[in-house]
């Protein structure tokens, strides 16, 4: 009990002292236009209120994530609470404030933009290619998912296909409409079934002085259970994951000023390891000898241990809130990622889309590929997933360490995550069934040359951008609100 309330404890002080670190490190300009002002279009670009801003960069970042990814994490004992508020302070949620601020400081800028600018043309070429498909990918699993825990709900009351119909059409609405229309109005309410949700199951943990394993030198992770690079992929959501860089500009062109951006992107990620905290302790401390973690997820999967928790924690008035909640967070965080697909591609092919029929042309082709995918088996692609996901949120940390080089800050505080974690997702390609199937000693070796030969090519590559005199921010239009409609 005393690692589960210590590590939100460390999670909520990380916010008000790290996380303001950051931002001093970063420094807003609170008199800037940001692009809500200067780009103003009624439907990707304007300014909301911080309060729905923040609900809806939790809410898209959440997903499934950073509960499925504990539940799994916690077959990794107590040492799962340590990534969870470690990563989260110092590399999840700085991960999230410097790709949304950066994204502010360059017009709302998505990840491949960034990318293209910061790391090169061809590496703008390579990211818009793997976050249309990595948000596909998401958007249609999420789809599935989503039917499937309304299915269970409603004990198959409601078919399937159904199911499946509807969300598609609330993702078509959402993803087209003006993002105050639905999003801006629908995920302030799902935020608040969260919210209620996570604190009821975490003060009840706590009422009920359930049995969570304390964290110690003797007490890490369940023996023949490795840590290494396994962990830090199965939790991403919760800890850290790249999906967060395709969410942060959509809120970076909805954000009226830069003061408000600790709140909404490094803040709310902070909730997110606070929800995956909760998940975790919930997993570890209610299913123990007579049967195991691993035989219920094997059994009844994640989304039954949800219920499963829901049941036994909280009753059926709260439980239900509870379930509800987690339909909600793969419902919202999929039309976001078709909306971010959509803005990606318009970006890069440069579609304004202010006119309804320029999104159609884009939305309608990733929606029927989703259709067809929904019909194809998952397991091989999904097993790529974490990976993938973890890959761009490296991306995206060494997108932020060139920008703080080139402007002369302390760049060490986004790329000593970023060395971590492509160490990480080196060795986890070269060591996996899914990928070179080498051996663990040879692993370690290749992982460190490799992750030592990419940081000499940022090394030589920031050295020719500071040489080249690079702008690392957007120039402001002369008169902000020529374009505000």
């Amino acid at each position: 009990m005393f690692t589960f309330i210590g590590g939100i404890i460390l999670l909520i002080v990380g916010y008000f002292t790290y996380g303001k670190f950051i931002e001093k490190v970063f420094g807003i300009k609170p008199d800037r236009p940001t692009p809500a002002i200067t780009k103003h279009d009624g439907v990707d670009y304007l300014p909301l209120p911080k309060r729905k801003n923040a609900m809806i960069e939790l809410i898209s970042i959440a997903g499934v994530g950073p509960i499925f990814g504990p539940i799994m994490g916690a077959l990794y004992g107590p040492v799962a609470f340590l990534w969870i508020v470690l990563g989260c302070i110092f590399a999840g949620a700085v991960h999230d404030y410097l790709t949304g601020m950066i994204s502010i400081r360059n017009g709302g800028a998505h990840l491949p933009q960034l990318a293209g600018k910061f790391l090169g043309k061809y590496m703008k070429h390579l990211v818009n290619l793997f976050s249309v498909i990595l948000l596909l990918l998401v958007g249609t699993v999420f789809v599935s998912s989503s039917a499937s825990l309304i299915f269970d709900l409603f004990n198959g009351s409601i078919a399937l296909v159904t199911l499946i119909t509807i969300i598609f059409g609330y993702y078509i609405l959402s993803t087209m409409l003006p993002i105050d229309k639905i999003i801006g109005k629908l995920f302030p309410i799902f935020g608040i079934f969260l919210l209620v949700g996570t604190l009821s199951l975490g003060v009840s943990l706590v009422i009920n002085q359930a049995p969570i394993p304390e964290i110690s030198i003797t007490n890490m992770h369940p023996e023949n259970t490795p840590v290494f690079p396994l962990l830090f992929l199965v939790i991403s959501c919760g800890a850290l994951s790249g999906f967060h860089a395709t969410q942060s500009p959509i809120i970076s062109r909805t954000t009226k000023n830069e003061k408000e951006a600790r709140s909404i992107f490094y803040g709310m990620m902070i909730v997110e390891g606070i929800i995956a905290m909760v998940w975790a302790a919930a997993a570890m401390s209610l299913f123990g000898e007579t049967v195991t973690l691993n035989e219920l997820i094997q059994t009844i999967g994640t989304g039954g241990i949800v219920s499963e928790v829901g049941t036994m924690m909280l009753g059926s008035i709260l439980g239900t809130v509870l379930v509800m909640s987690v339909i909600f967070l793969p419902l919202s965080s999929g039309d976001t990622a078709f909306r971010s697909a959509r803005m990606i591609i318009a970006d890069y092919f440069n579609i304004s889309q202010s006119k309804i029929a320029k999104r159609l042309i884009i939305a309608l082709p990733l929606f029927t590929i989703s259709v067809i995918l929904t019909n194809m088996d998952f397991t091989l692609l999904w097993r790529y997933f974490s990976w993938a996901n973890q890959s761009l949120a490296v991306i995206a940390l060494w997108v932020a360490s060139m920008y703080l080089f080139i402007a002369k800050k302390n760049y060490w505080i986004a790329m000593l995550p970023g060395i971590f974690m492509t160490y990480v997702t080196t060795a986890y390609i070269l060591n996996a069934e899914i990928g070179f199937r080498l051996p663990m000693n040879i692993t370690y070796i290749l992982s460190a040359v490799m992750t030592i030969g990419i940081i000499a090519l940022f090394y030589k590559y920031a050295q020719q951008n500071t040489k080249n005199n690079m702008q690392i921010e957007e120039n402001i239009p002369v008169n902000p609100g020529a374009g505000a409609a």
